[in-house]
């Protein structure tokens, strides 16, 4: 396949420019082209290959150790990625690895992971997991892939990821191979491979499997979802993740040379779509924030001084990661680089994105999607003005549609503009579904629209905005409360650097709303002070918090995102524990720790301790009576 040679090389029909967005009209006037008529490249493979095309001397990537403008960066050029991408493609092919097999990855941020990502695509499915799990959450996951190699990073200081794989690996039932990144020299005769031994005699300047790769082969799984049950793995085509990087490159107008300083996991698809392969399919550079990326705390430290140094025309991360860097004190370093800020993984607060507005003179591009589309679906057009707190238009080819459904999950009817629903999305993006068929159960409306479980609007111009999660609901004696609003009022509050509203169990209601904030380094606040703050500006009464806790850190997931069933847990064990305290006042010890159950969803467990053996039984149906009321089941365990 030739690859054209106009700005954008992932789009055949752009020629020396990128179009303007100007309008609706204009995005409606651009589909008229059909998709399969503009994209250039079929597989990841090529997308690499598009941008490489661009100056092969060109550095793809600069792997900065610590996290500080003054390191010496790894420098990787376009020439030596291809290489090596083609070079670990090959050994995963000497390994077995065909088309349908899985090479399942637990690496940092270090160049090995981004070659093991596309060579793996290139060979079989790549199966990025999050390192941070716990150990049989991982082997849950790698199991569930059926995970053939597992390339993972060796035993090293100050990390744990070898004693994970050691502890698992006699568990994966189709395993055949783990290759070890760093940390030693492998251990073959037990099938442990060192990767540097193992890739180095492959050749470089093509796939021993001969393979073709089709738009419609699956490139990578991305596991999703809660954290207990059986894990939920995202089925992506190689075509779903080129038109991720085709569409964020034709929105943004990336040029090669281009730099993004980059510190997302790749086993989230911000990571490895939107920001990996969109940067390296334009010909643009990633500067690699350390292998701990922006959970170093040198990355958001330095943010000005890396800006200065590396000049990227977007900051862009998960909105814990904008939020902090507002608090970095800028300084004399020059970052008129910056073109704006752009965020997702989870709603940006209007107040967090107004402060980056006022503060560093960047429109804010908001974008949203799930992992189900590949990553973004829809975001703020750089060409039009920006609505702050809008996740702006359905990217071009893309579609969505606000819909109200029934008890059941069923179909309705569309809703009007302005009417919140639920959020479906339809695309060349959008997956053909999980790779256990029985999560697809109500995955789906009206056949290929993904139901995103949002809640959201559009208005009269199509924009879209999301109102909350349809889960995340506060359902108080019936009445539906949107956390997202009382959220965005405790983040306007001077001294609040993060806040989450969620349901607390309460025996009349179901469900009180309950806060949680994490306060702004050498902040405090008197008692009473934000739930005031709260009630001043919000006209629904019962929306307000009954109690605001600060606590610090909040519990965020391995992408920044704020891991709201931690909180949930938190409440409820706060509540039953208040419920429980008239046995702890006649001197029974008692304890409850309410958290993750595979069946339940959530589960407390009561601790009863020194109970003498003739009062039990009625200790015993003395809590099942008290934690009757409540919807979390529970169960009494004597310790």
């Amino acid at each position: 396949m030739g690859i054209p040679m106009g700005i954008h090389r992932l789009d055949r029909a752009i020629g020396s420019d990128y179009p303007t967005f100007a309008s609706t009209a204009d995005i409606r006037a651009f589909e008229q082209t059909p998709y399969s008529d503009r994209i250039a490249a079929e597989s990841t493979y090529e997308a690499l290959k598009c941008g490489a095309s661009a100056n092969p001397d060109a550095p793809a990537i600069q792997f900065l150790q610590n996290a500080d403008p003054a390191d010496s960066p790894v420098v990787i050029t376009y020439r030596d990625l291809l290489a090596r991408v083609t070079q670990a493609a090959n050994m995963f092919h000497a390994l077995g690895v065909g088309p349908d097999d899985v090479v399942s990855f637990m690496l940092p941020l270090v160049p090995e992971a981004f070659i093991t990502l596309f060579g793996a695509e290139a060979a079989g499915i790549a199966n990025p997991v999050n390192p941070l799990l716990e150990p049989h959450q991982i082997a849950e996951i790698l199991d569930a892939a059926k995970t053939k190699v597992l390339v993972a990073l060796g035993p090293l200081p100050g990390t744990d990821i070898w004693q994970k794989v050691e502890k698992i690996r006699g568990s994966l039932r189709h395993l055949k191979a783990i290759v070890q990144v760093y940390g030693g020299g492998g251990d073959p005769a037990n099938g442990i491979h060192a990767f540097n031994d193992l890739i180095k005699p492959q050749p470089s300047d093509h796939l021993v499997s001969g393979r073709q790769i089709k738009a419609s082969d699956t490139a990578a799984y991305f596991h999703t979802g809660g954290t207990t049950g059986t894990p939920k793995l995202v089925r992506h085509s190689h075509g779903n993740q080129v038109y991720q990087a085709w569409a964020i490159n034709l929105i943004l107008k990336a040029r090669p040379g281009g730099t993004l300083l980059f510190g997302m996991p790749l086993f989230h698809v911000g990571g490895s779509l939107t920001q990996a392969l969109q940067t390296l399919s334009a010909g643009g550079c990633l500067v690699v924030l350390s292998g701990a990326g922006w959970r170093n705390p040198n990355a958001v430290r330095n943010i000005w001084g890396l800006v200065e140094r590396f000049k990227p025309e977007t900051l862009s991360s998960v909105p814990t990661v904008l939020a902090a860097t507002l608090a970095v004190p800028q300084g004399s370093a020059d970052i008129s680089s910056l073109r704006y800020a752009a965020g997702g993984g989870s709603a940006i607060p209007v107040a967090v994105g107004q402060a980056i507005m006022d503060k560093l003179k960047l429109p804010v591009i908001e974008v949203y999607g799930m992992t189900e589309t590949a990553s973004v679906h829809t975001m703020a057009y750089p060409d039009q003005p920006i609505r702050l707190g809008s996740v702006g238009l359905p990217v071009p080819y893309a579609k969505v549609r606000i819909v109200r459904l029934d008890a059941d999950g069923r179909y309705e009817r569309d809703c009007a503009a302005d009417e919140i629903g639920v959020v479906i999305m339809a695309g060349p993006g959008v997956f053909s579904g999980y790779l256990d068929d029985a999560h697809n159960k109500g995955a789906f409306i009206d056949g290929h629209w993904v139901n995103s479980g949002d809640l959201g609007r559009l208005d009269a111009d199509g924009f879209l905005w999301i109102t909350g999660r349809a889960k995340d609901l506060v359902i108080r004696g019936g009445h539906n409360i949107d956390p997202a609003p009382i959220e965005e009022i405790l983040f306007q509050h001077p001294d609040v650097g993060f806040a989450a509203v969620v349901g607390q169990p309460d025996a009349y209601a179901g469900e009180l709303p309950i806060g949680y904030v994490q306060l702004k380094p050498g902040a405090a606040v008197q008692p009473g002070e934000l739930e005031d703050w709260v009630r001043a500006r919000t006209p629904e009464r019962a929306a307000v918090p009954v109690q605001i806790i600060p606590i610090d850190p909040m519990p965020v997931t391995g992408v920044g995102k704020v891991f709201k069933p931690q909180l949930r847990w938190d409440a409820a064990t706060r509540v039953f524990t208040k419920v429980l305290s008239q046995l702890t006042d006649r001197g029974i010890d008692c304890s409850v720790k309410v958290g993750a159950h595979g069946s339940h969803g959530s589960l407390a467990t009561v601790t009863l301790r020194n109970v003498p053996a003739e009062q039990r039984e009625a200790i015993e149906n003395e809590v099942h009576t008290l934690l009757a009321p409540f919807v979390i089941r529970h169960e009494v365990v004597m310790g």
